[in-house]
């Protein structure tokens, strides 16, 4: 079982940047697929990006180039760095992990949530 605690979300000005960070306790996050998750207020929750065990990374299209998922093993800690970001990024995001046999930007492959962190970016 792993527990995973949200960090970093604030409000900023369309074209800023934050870092969100995960951090674990409990398993390794290195066992784990890892994501990010978002949900706007009156939406469905949607992958941002997720991370393989091996360290390979899918992103959202609404996203790519613009945000990057990390992690520190050592730390058991993710990341999400998210550089260029406009209003329509702000929402709740969730950091998840699912078991590594598959790792797929669906939310329904995760078992283990956090509690979020609210990102809001104004225009």
């Amino acid at each position: 079982q792993v527990q995973l605690v949200e960090s970093g979300g604030e409000s900023v000005q369309s074209g800023g940047s934050l870092r969100l960070s995960c951090g674990a306790s409990g398993d390794p996050i290195s066992y784990y697929c890892m994501g990010w998750f978002r949900q706007a207020p009156g939406k469905e929750r949607e992958g941002v990006a997720v991370i393989s065990r091996a360290g390979s990374t899918t992103y959202a299209d609404s996203v790519k180039g613009r945000f990057s998922i990390s992690k520190d093993n050592g730390e058991n800690t993710l990341y999400l760095q998210m550089n260029t970001l406009k209003p329509e990024d702000t929402g709740m995001y969730y950091c998840a992990a699912a078991l590594p046999h598959v790792c797929y930007l669906a939310a329904s492959y995760f078992g283990w949530w956090g509690q979020g962190t609210q990102v809001t970016v104004s225009s």
